[in-house]
């Protein structure tokens, strides 16, 4: 049995003949992050309903947390918390109390709502009414429901819209937690510089299909995006280095090279031109995610 926390391979998915997915394939580690990135209607809706067991696959193999979610039998035993985008919230009870009904609904030792309360700094908080709380708040207390039953993957939809800088941080602290533990956590969101310094795989959809999956570095590489070495003072000798020259662009005085070719100009900047004063920035999540929707014509 495969013991990835989500295997898909070939997964096809169709609505009144129109093709939502088209042979996806992918795999996620238990205690890793995925991004899950594409434009609106790019099928990552209905991968996470699949994901879910709310829909069977056409086609193609899905198994969550080695089993298959959509027979009723085998989902009642999965360990899955889910963070819709839109949280829907009962606003006159207490978080406390929407915790503890949701806690017995799922048979989850009453404990277990004080813990969450503490974790997610909701403490101080537990015996305001919902209707009361900002907006970063009811998505912590979201996020504390989707955590009751302890899950091994966890699906967060858009998780920070709306969200202040901090919030936004804060819950993505929270996520990384999970991580830690050895939760799988899939994350959908168009908010691509936040989830950059988090995720440790990203899939890349458009159109049904997946244009790129992998790390940074590997959705990097692929992209073929050169990396930026911006010179503090770029001298006339570096101008005319035959080996610096042809990466030379001297609007945006900096050096634009490969990523095969960046330690080689590295070591030409600070051996030869004993140069330390310069910046190294490799391509953003937002422009390789641009560049794969590029390729397929897809909405950026």
């Amino acid at each position: 049995m495969n013991d990835a926390a989500i295997y898909a391979r070939d997964v096809h998915k169709s609505y009144r003949g129109h093709q939502a997915l088209k042979g996806v394939s992918f795999e996620l580690a238990p205690g890793s992050m995925m991004a899950l990135l594409g434009h609106n209607g790019a099928g990552k809706t209905t991968l996470m309903k699949l994901i879910l067991g709310l829909l069977s696959p056409d086609a193609g193999t899905l198994s969550v947390l080695g089993r298959i979610p959509s027979e009723p039998r085998q989902r009642q035993q999965l360990a899955i918390g889910y963070l819709p985008e839109q949280v829907s919230l009962y606003p006159h009870l207490t978080g406390e109390e929407l915790l503890t009904y949701f806690a017995d609904l799922r048979g989850v030792d009453r404990r277990r709502v004080g813990e969450l309360l503490a974790e997610l700094d909701l403490a101080p908080f537990a015996c305001r009414p919902v209707g009361q709380y900002s907006k970063g708040m009811r998505q912590r207390l979201g996020l504390a429901q989707a955590l009751l039953g302890e899950p091994k993957l966890l699906l967060m939809d858009e998780p920070t819209v709306g969200l202040d800088p901090n919030s936004s941080a804060y819950l993505y602290h929270c996520l990384n937690q999970q991580v830690e533990r050895g939760c799988a956590v899939v994350v959908c969101t168009h908010e691509l510089t936040l989830i950059e310094p988090h995720f440790d795989h990203a899939l890349i959809m458009a159109q049904g299909q997946v244009l790129a999956s992998g790390d940074l570095a590997t959705l990097r590489h692929a992209a073929g995006l050169k990396t930026r070495i911006t010179v503090a003072q770029a001298s006339e000798r570096i101008r005319q280095d035959d080996q610096l020259a042809q990466h030379w662009d001297e609007a945006s005085q900096s050096l634009w090279v490969s990523a095969e070719q960046k330690p080689r100009a590295i070591a030409r900047l600070t051996g030869v031109h004993g140069l330390l004063d310069f910046t190294v920035t490799a391509p953003s999540l937002p422009e390789v995610y641009h560049h794969h929707q590029s390729t397929l014509g897809a909405p950026l």
